[in-house]
């Protein structure tokens, strides 16, 4: 559950978990938001943020009594799972950082236009992370393109069902044959046959096009799945593996293959978040506070993995465990989530 915490109307009950003093209350439009399991934590107002004690220490401009050591503005570090900087007047300093990126904290920066532009990430971040690498450079190409298959599958079924719940007029019986269709590696393309059907129908808007620069609701693609990036790549690199050697993308200047590769059955569940959006009625042509608070909520979503019921970024760990065990050689299938039917 992802719980927005203002400034300006802080309930008491979120004060207690954050130990933000009261006399907060009142400075306006200053607001973090944050989660259960790992919290989310976004910065999007002038903020100085230190570290005391292995807690994060925030501190605001003009805030009385925000310098004291009463701990009421403090976080556990061991807490946060994500942090968002989202402001030019935003100090964090090194030690901070440092704990932080030992705490396996994806620390996500965004550029002038708010989108999510950097990510930082520790480069030690398993015990025996040396033979979990070897496992996985040594891992065969018929290895990587079954699990590919296995990945492309999944995200096809994710799709249809997905497109099938939202929009049940429309024919999804074509994306379920594609799916039992892909080969080993995709070699037929069934991943770019079922995206085009796909994106074609899932919003009811005319002419939608997929892409980057495109019109929205492509803003809130582009910022969910960077969050969803970051959250793959955090757990990634948790199961000792190397997140820039892919078992399909490859691309001399991505430092993410893996995690671009792993994230893709994950993605409906963004579009999921973004649908919701859509049909709440807020305006979405720009990233307000009000549709970040959605976005950042992504870590948070329900998923069904293995049986059970687990936020995303509890799913994404058992993924990434799974993964190893594949390049390991204890298992041969990448443990997945999928929506009900």
């Amino acid at each position: 559950m992802l719980v927005e915490v203002n400034i300006l109307f802080l309930p008491s009950i979120v004060r207690a978990s954050l130990k933000v003093k009261p006399s907060l209350v009142g400075l306006g439009c200053q607001s973090i938001l944050l989660s259960m399991i790992k919290k989310t934590l976004y910065f999007g107002n002038p903020a100085y943020l230190s570290l005391r004690s292995s807690q994060l220490v925030l501190n605001l401009p003009d805030a009385n009594g925000m310098d004291d050591k009463s701990g009421r503005n403090t976080i556990p570090i061991e807490d946060i799972g994500v942090v968002v900087l989202d402001h030019r007047q935003i100090t964090i300093t090194h030690a901070l950082i440092e704990k932080l990126v030992s705490n396996n904290c994806a620390i996500i920066t965004c550029d002038q236009s708010h989108m999510p532009q950097g990510l930082l990430m520790p480069l030690s971040g398993n015990s025996v992370q040396g033979e979990r690498f070897a496992h996985q450079l040594s891992s065969s190409v018929p290895l990587r393109k079954q699990l590919w298959q296995q990945t492309v599958k999944a995200k096809i079924t994710n799709q249809a069902i997905l497109l099938k719940d939202v929009r049940s007029n429309v024919n999804t019986d074509n994306m379920h044959h594609w799916a039992s269709c892909v080969a080993s590696g995709d070699s037929e393309n069934h991943e770019a046959r079922a995206a085009a059907y796909y994106w074609g129908n899932i919003f009811d808007i005319d002419n939608f096009r997929r892409g980057r620069e495109e019109n929205p609701p492509n803003n809130l693609l582009n910022y969910g799945y960077a969050i969803l990036r970051a959250i793959v790549a955090r757990s990634l690199v948790a199961s000792g593996l190397l997140p820039t050697v892919g078992i399909h993308h490859h691309n001399r200047y991505n430092a993410y293959c893996l995690a671009d590769d792993i994230m893709e059955p994950y993605r409906p569940f963004v579009d999921k978040v973004v649908l919701k959006i859509i049909d709440s009625g807020l305006d979405y042509s720009e990233l307000s506070k009000e549709v970040k608070w959605h976005l950042l909520s992504i870590p948070q979503t329900d998923v069904l993995i293995n049986g059970k019921r687990s936020p995303l970024m509890v799913a994404v760990s058992q993924t990434t465990a799974s993964l190893y065990s594949c390049f390991e050689g204890s298992s041969r299938r990448i443990s997945y989530p999928q929506f009900e039917n």
